[in-house]
């Protein structure tokens, strides 16, 4: 069965494809997913923004925020081509998954032209978020610094701080893979970010990165630094804005960027050269 969801012209690059992926909510996918499609958009990509959480929409909201924040202070500001898919209401399963694979290629099909189409996924299991994992380039997992959420990539005993098998959201990675395997693609470029840092040395956090450093050899993923936490962030949702917005419209206002603001930027580039779009987009 084809599962791929992006059909090109003769001729034509298909666009690279980055899902932002994790069953559990609250890691700070949408915020992660806003932060790559404006610094992608700041670099000169056309880019493409799919929100499968139609129930939920944050980025879509996000989206909505920021162009209207753009449309009142009359500033401009950078925006992806955007597409908000709706899950299919039919009762019968394969009806259901038939109309959410069409309603996704069609979406895709629409955004083919872009250089990258960033697609944040609910944090649930679903047909539209597997579909999604199959097709994606890059999958970046955004994971709260903590031993409550390392759950969603593997089973632990939390007591002797020892992983007892994958999870189910680790499993369905490796299938979607093997999927991408049969029809001739490259596999699943994993990236799992560690959200909410803290500057502090702690032997929790020590803990957490020696295991995360044993998960990444022994499941398969790239680990990348990602966002501390920032109250910001926060804030920023209500107009739509993202760190890499900040420092200009200071700039603006004839002010300096504040010094916080400018180390959350430098964390957005750390992510980037830690997932290696650069790279691959001028190979």
């Amino acid at each position: 069965m084809d599962g791929s969801i992006i059909k090109c012209l003769p001729g034509q690059r298909p666009p690279y494809v980055i899902v932002i992926g994790n069953e559990k909510g609250g890691t700070g996918k949408s915020t992660t997913a806003l932060h790559l499609v404006v610094a992608l958009l700041k670099l000169g990509y056309k880019v493409g923004a799919i929100d499968l959480d139609s129930r939920q929409g944050t980025l879509s909201h996000y989206l909505a925020n920021r162009a209207a924040f753009a449309d009142e202070s009359d500033r401009p500001l950078p925006m992806p081509e955007h597409r908000c898919v709706e899950r299919s209401d039919a009762d019968a399963r394969s009806t259901a998954e038939a109309e959410d694979k069409q309603h996704l290629r069609k979406a895709c099909a629409e955004l083919a032209h872009c250089d990258f189409l960033v697609i944040d996924t609910p944090g649930s299991d679903a047909f539209l978020s597997r579909l999604a994992h199959e097709n994606a380039d890059t999958l970046v997992t955004p994971l709260n610094d903590s031993f409550l959420d390392i759950d969603v990539l593997a089973q632990i005993d939390r007591r002797r701080r020892e992983v007892l098998g994958p999870s189910r959201y680790c499993q369905m990675v490796w299938e979607q893979s093997n999927r991408r395997a049969v029809d001739g693609r490259a596999p699943i470029d994993w990236v799992v970010m560690r959200n909410r840092l803290t500057h502090i040395e702690a032997r929790n956090k020590r803990e957490i990165g020696a295991l995360l450093t044993q998960l990444a050899t022994r499941i398969g993923f790239r680990l990348a630094p990602g966002f501390g936490e920032r109250v910001v962030f926060r804030e920023l949702f209500l107009n739509g804005l993202t760190l890499l917005d900040l420092p200009e419209m200071a700039e603006g206002d004839g002010e300096s960027a504040a010094p916080s603001h400018l180390a959350a930027r430098q964390e957005i580039r750390m992510l980037l050269e830690s997932i290696g779009l650069s790279a691959t987009v001028s190979a």
